[in-house]
């Protein structure tokens, strides 16, 4: 049998800095395999179906994850993902309770209402702006329903890339075997 790698979970907000993160984990541990929600999220109403993926493909016993062709509108190819190598999950809803069984660590990105909102129109702009509503709604009946922050093992400040590096190297240097 293989050995499992690491399973992380980066969970927030639009705009609260979870793929900064991510970015920078990836950098410094090349060894991990970062899956990045957004390329998963079966369109703009599919933040639920994005994170049942999480438990039922990404972590599951022959992980992998199926990339959502924004343009087409459908679902395109399969990706492998190495089960003996660590597998981290960037995205809101990545954390929920049948994924947080599944995984090693959980990380809460946080940053206030008005500051995410800011850095994700000033990241995706015209392209994110019409729907940053109905994502914020679909953001709002995850958290009731699955209280993400409360699964989380650490909680990051979101506020700057400073705060953000900092969370990165001390993430590195407690969990990362």
């Amino acid at each position: 049998m293989v050995e499992r790698g690491l399973r992380l979970l980066i969970d927030g907000r639009s705009g609260s800095g979870k793929t900064e993160l991510a970015g920078l984990l990836g950098e410094r541990w090349p060894q991990a395999q970062v899956v990045h929600l957004d390329d998963v999220y079966p369109g703009w109403d599919g933040l639920d179906a994005g994170s049942r993926h999480v438990h039922e493909w990404v972590l599951g016993e022959r992980p992998r994850w199926r990339r959502w062709d924004w343009a087409a509108e459908t679902t395109a190819e399969w990706h492998m993902l190495d089960p003996a190598r660590p597998i981290l999950v960037e995205g809101c809803g990545a954390l929920s309770r049948a994924s947080r069984a599944l995984a090693d660590l959980g990380v809460w990105v946080e940053l206030d209402d008005e500051h995410r909102k800011v850095r994700a129109l000033a990241r995706d702009g015209v392209a994110y702006e019409p729907h940053w509503d109905r994502w914020a709604a679909q953001e709002e009946a995850i958290l009731a329903r699955e209280d993400p922050r409360s699964l989380a093992d650490v909680i990051v400040d979101g506020s700057s890339i400073p705060a953000l590096e900092a969370a990165a190297g001390t993430l590195l240097a407690r969990f990362v075997r």
